[in-house]
C-alpha cells in the first residue's frame, strides 16, 4: 500500500521533486484561480534589500510570512502575491563601493555618479535574482514574474507624490532642533 521510506532522506532531491510536482500540475495557479474573485487579503510586508544572498533570518522571517499567506488562501482568499525588492540604501552602495575599490565619496564622484549607480542596480538586479531562486527553493510562492523594485520610475513617482501631497497639506517641517 505504501511505498518503503529509507533510512536516509535526500533532502535537496526530495525539494526538487515537490517544486517539479507543483510547477508539472500548476499548483499555485490553480489556487490563484479558485481564489480570483474572492475577498481579497492583502499581505504587506516591506521588501528584502537585493544586496547579498538571503541569510537564515531572511530564510525565517519568508517561511513564516509564506505559512500565513498559504492560510489566508486554504480560507479561500484572492491575493496579488507581490514580491519586491528593496534597490536603495547605504549597504548597496558600501558593497558597490568596496567591489570597485572606493574609499570616499570623493572617489565616487571622479568614478562619476552615473557609472555608480549603474554598479549599484547591476548589484540589486543581480541579488534579486538570486533571492528569487532561493526563495522559490524555500517553496515559497509569489508571482515572481511581477516583483516590484523600489528603483522603479514608478515607485519613485509615487513617492514625490505623496511628498508633494504632504507638503502642500504643511505636515513636513524644515528646520532643526536645537540639541539641549
Amino acid at each position: 500500500m505504501y511505498k518503503p521510506v529509507p533510512a536516509r532522506a535526500d533532502f535537496p532531491a526530495l525539494e526538487h521533486d515537490i517544486l517539479r510536482f507543483w510547477e508539472e500540475r500548476r499548483v499555485f495557479e490553480q489556487l490563484r484561480e479558485r481564489n480570483r474573485g474572492h475577498e481579497r487579503f492583502s499581505f504587506i510586508d516591506g521588501p528584502i534589500t537585493a544586496n547579498n544572498p538571503m541569510g537564515v533570518h531572511h530564510a525565517w522571517g519568508r517561511t513564516y510570512k509564506d505559512v500565513y499567506q498559504r492560510y489566508k488562501a486554504m480560507k479561500g482568499f484572492d491575493q496579488r502575491y507581490q514580491n519586491g525588492f528593496d534597490c536603495q540604501g547605504l549597504w548597496v552602495e558600501v558593497e558597490v563601493e568596496k567591489s570597485l575599490g572606493l574609499n570616499s565619496k570623493r572617489q565616487i564622484e571622479a568614478y562619476g555618479l552615473d557609472r555608480f549607480a549603474e554598479r549599484c542596480r547591476e548589484r540589486v538586479l543581480t541579488y534579486a535574482d538570486v533571492i528569487t531562486k532561493q526563495s522559490v527553493r524555500l517553496g515559497q510562492w509569489m508571482d515572481w514574474d511581477h516583483s516590484y523594485f523600489t528603483m522603479s520610475d514608478n515607485n519613485i513617482e509615487h513617492i514625490w507624490h505623496f511628498l508633494k501631497r504632504c507638503s502642500e497639506r504643511g505636515w513636513l517641517y524644515k528646520g532643526h532642533e536645537s540639541m539641549p
